[in-house]
């Protein structure tokens, strides 16, 4: 069936520019005469690739930005379940979705994605060639809907998953961001007195040849100090975080790194916690989709974004191909909180493994929620008053060869 892309003005005079399916023109024309919209113009599209491109460039849809975010693939996974399960085709769900999509990145790979299936390919097939964007846990769900003939709930059982993953950034990000913003505050005005204010109170207090003392002498020491070398301390610093980085990305770099993090008292406890609540969420979703147990571990270790916990769960899953249940073998790991454990087992013993694993995911999620609701709390009063016991001191420093001045004016 030829596709086209026709515009029209419905009864408010709004212009509107789509791609559609027909029979023929004749045929699009009655259809859309029915449903009160004046014809402006109607042309064959040669390809439903160019179609849908042409569409997106007549309607001014623009991108948003360039990387594709996980808020792009929360609603590009929603309206996908959402369509599908209303009995639109794939190819027809793809097209309208491409041209709403807001991530140039996006846009590429589910064009090419669209591409694909028109020439006969799955799915998962399609999806399996961006892993940057689509990674194993959507190819391997994308696979157990097409082999279950349940693409819909699988895809909806994703977008929950993506929805509440975003969430769970969004809450830890948002509990680290007021602080950091307190404490980047902090440091710009210090290098603002440093290279502004000082050097002039200097000027000032030299040229009045006063006795200063050595609150100031220290203080106007150090602004020289940082006005003189502040360049190779933001390189030594910017040099010194490059190279932990480069460190950091090597497996042994990474897995001493997160040693380092594990032993220290709260941090340490907190991203355990979060590794855990990683693990449980995206495992519940692969064994309630009816992916195997062993594949689920497999996928689940790839994707938990933390070595440590990647090399457990390689050893947890030798351990079940051996015979182990699951909670066995994450018990002799020493890694994971019993409690996690304890209802794991539950979970196998009573055949409900992925709503075991679920209640786990939501359980820890809510914990580390609730920690970062209080670590917000604290740390901005201990953020507020250390930014006024900085800026105090030196407001306190520079002014008080002047107190000193005026005080042996008003004596003679």
């Amino acid at each position: 069936m030829p596709s086209y892309i026709y515009e029209v003005v419905d009864s408010a005079g709004n212009n509107k520019t789509e791609t559609i399916d027909a029979a023929n023109e004749a045929a699009l024309v009655d259809k859309l005469q029915n449903e009160g919209f004046f014809v402006v113009s109607i042309r064959l599209a040669k390809d439903k690739a160019v179609a849908v491109k042409t569409v997106r460039k007549e309607t001014g849809v623009k991108f948003a930005h360039e990387k594709c975010k996980i808020e792009d693939l929360l609603v590009f996974s929603r309206q996908l379940a959402t369509m599908l399960e209303a009995g639109v085709t794939m190819l027809r769900t793809l097209d309208v979705i491409i041209t709403q999509i807001r991530s140039k990145q996006l846009y590429t790979a589910v064009s090419q994605i669209r591409a694909d299936i028109e020439q006969g390919s799955s799915l998962s097939a399609a999806l399996a060639k961006h892993p940057k964007i689509f990674n194993q846990f959507w190819v391997s769900l994308a696979e157990v809907g097409e082999a279950s003939g349940t693409m819909p709930l699988i895809l909806n059982k994703l977008a929950d998953h993506v929805e509440q993953d975003a969430a769970f950034r969004t809450a830890i990000v948002s509990a680290m961001v007021y602080p950091l913003i307190l404490f980047v505050v902090c440091i710009g005005a210090v290098i603002f007195f440093a290279l502004v204010v000082g050097p002039k109170f200097e000027e000032v207090f030299t040229s009045m040849h006063a006795q200063l003392p050595l609150m100031t002498k220290m203080l106007l020491n150090f602004f020289n100090f940082l006005k003189k070398y502040l360049f190779l301390l933001g390189a030594g610093f910017a040099g010194i975080v490059f190279l932990i980085r480069g460190y950091i990305a090597t497996p042994i770099g990474q897995l001493q790194f997160e040693k380092l993090i594990y032993q220290m008292p709260i941090l340490g406890d907190v991203t355990k916690l979060i590794v855990v609540e990683r693990f449980s969420s995206q495992m519940s979703i692969l064994v309630e989709s009816g992916v195997p147990i062993l594949y689920s571990l497999e996928i689940t270790q790839k994707l938990v974004e933390n070595k440590t916990c990647s090399l457990i769960l390689a050893e947890v899953r030798a351990g079940v191909s051996e015979g182990k249940g699951i909670a066995d073998a994450l018990l002799d790991e020493e890694f994971f909180p019993i409690m996690a454990v304890q209802m794991i087992k539950v979970g196998e013993e009573t055949g409900e493994l992925g709503k075991m694993l679920k209640h786990v995911a939501h359980f820890y999620q809510a914990q580390v929620e609730a920690f970062m609701k209080r670590f917000g709390t604290i740390i901005e009063p201990f953020m507020l008053v250390f930014m006024a016991a900085m800026i105090g001191t030196i407001v306190i420093a520079i002014f008080l060869p002047l107190f000193k001045l005026g005080g042996n004016i008003h004596g003679h």
